[in-house]
């Protein structure tokens, strides 16, 4: 394999790659015997004729672009780190040659790490930050935990109220006619959890069991569903049943329940010292983003529009992998919040950009003043990561590619920067 480098403006680069004749043709050939079982060929079962025959019949280049996939994916984690270039984006791949007997040729169009002139970023003040536990918040967080563990109990003698799950049966009409999606039956909601439109909530709060009410509200003018803004709906309800919390009460063996601990006052106090370790983290989390934004904002730096697009894309496919977690895809979200895959990296963009500008200050830092991960810190890493994933250190070296590897020292090295940064730091009098 050989990688030529073409530097271009804008931070941009034309990588040209060349793999051996071989190569390819053990792709094409493993493109053969992966998609002859759905070709027809008169005379042959299928997937038993011959690939020749088969390209004599469909023509020579039928197994090429799958073959180009193939041999793609296999050597472009390896050619990028073999032309020596800080690539900072996903490869704009175009084929240049292929053909049975020749050397494969691609090209991939990258985004390089930018140059940063570094400003001020020792000795940065910023303003204290008061990570006290008040008796409000303590309060709060007892009455938070409190609520989890409320059960839920049916209500028969009275009518709704702020607060309740209520069991509901509605249907929607816009000048009397009834409209798409405007219609339920037995869907649970709870008063108060914003889940429908603006007023339609409060205003079954007084409704009595299995008595038919209107409930008039006006569509928001940003609403999803675009045929429905701004137009005003009365919804025909009716309440089947109501479910309230009953709260449990706060004394020693509700502590003992949910906690470690056989008292009250014990259960409290370890609250408290909970959250007075997570405000703490909150506020020194936060310092350092004030001492990392301030250090950007001093330093000159331009993010090529392609790095900044890889990493939406990145984004959006955890984002999308979380959702999976939950049950939902990525379709059925936009569907049901109304957005679009665009406007979703709008929103993104700013945060990804803010994030990437602070990665590369903290990497030009960590190269200035030489805070670089040795070979053995690595080794010590990707030990520990290992052995929290049970496995060899040498099993966890094969499942990790060489790009991989070397944005594990990366990140390592970042933090060594972060962590450089924050001993300088000085607070505002």
């Amino acid at each position: 394999m050989s990688v030529k480098v073409e530097k271009q403006d804008n931070n941009m680069a034309l990588l040209t790659i060349e793999i051996d004749a071989d190569t390819l043709e053990q792709a094409i050939d493993k493109a053969y015997r992966a998609s002859r079982g759905r070709i027809n060929v008169p005379g042959f079962r299928k997937g038993k004729a011959p690939r020749k025959m088969i390209e004599k019949l469909y023509g020579a280049g039928i197994f090429y672009e799958d073959a180009a996939n193939d041999v793609i994916d296999s050597t472009y984690s390896d050619a990028a780190e073999d032309s020596g270039e800080e690539i900072v984006s996903m490869p704009e791949i175009a084929v240049v040659q292929v053909e049975s007997g020749k050397p494969f040729i691609y090209t991939a169009k990258v985004a390089l790490r930018p140059p940063v002139k570094l400003g001020k970023y020792k000795g940065i003040k910023v303003s204290k930050i008061d990570d006290t536990v008040s008796d409000e918040e303590l309060t709060a967080e007892i009455e938070r935990v409190r609520g989890m563990n409320a059960r839920s109990v049916d209500v028969t003698d009275r009518p709704v109220k702020d607060g309740d799950t209520v069991t509901l049966d509605f249907e929607g009409f816009i000048d009397g006619e009834a409209f798409e999606g405007g219609k339920g039956e037995n869907y649970p909601l709870t008063i108060g959890s914003g889940s429908f439109i603006p007023g339609f909530e409060e205003k079954l709060i007084g409704a009595e069991i299995d008595k038919e009410l209107d409930v008039e509200v006006t569509f928001p003018e940003d609403y999803h569903e675009e045929s429905l803004r701004s137009k005003e709906a009365v919804f025909k309800c009716t309440v089947h049943g109501i479910r309230e919390k009953e709260l449990p009460e706060l004394n020693d063996d509700y502590a003992s329940d949910v906690s470690e601990f056989e008292t009250f006052a014990e259960y409290q106090e370890d609250v408290k010292k909970k959250l007075s370790e997570k405000k703490h983290a909150d506020a020194e989390k936060e310092r350092e983003d004030q001492v990392i934004d301030e250090i950007v904002a001093d330093s000159e730096l331009e993010l090529p529009e392609a790095m900044v697009e890889s990493n939406i894309d990145m984004t959006m496919r955890n984002y999308a992998q979380q959702l999976r977690m939950q049950g939902l895809s990525l379709e059925q979200y936009i569907q049901y919040t109304g957005q679009t895959v665009e406007a979703m990296r709008d929103q993104m963009k700013p945060s990804v950009e803010k994030r990437l500008k602070g990665a590369l200050v903290l990497e030009e830092i960590a190269r200035k003043e030489d805070l670089r991960v040795s070979d053995e810190e690595l080794e010590e890493i990707l030990q520990k990561q290992a052995d929290d994933y049970k496995m060899s250190l040498d099993e966890l070296k094969k499942l990790l590619s060489r790009a991989q590897i070397r944005e594990i020292r990366e990140n390592s090295e970042i933090e060594k920067a972060t962590k450089f940064v924050m001993e300088q730091v000085k607070e505002k009098k």
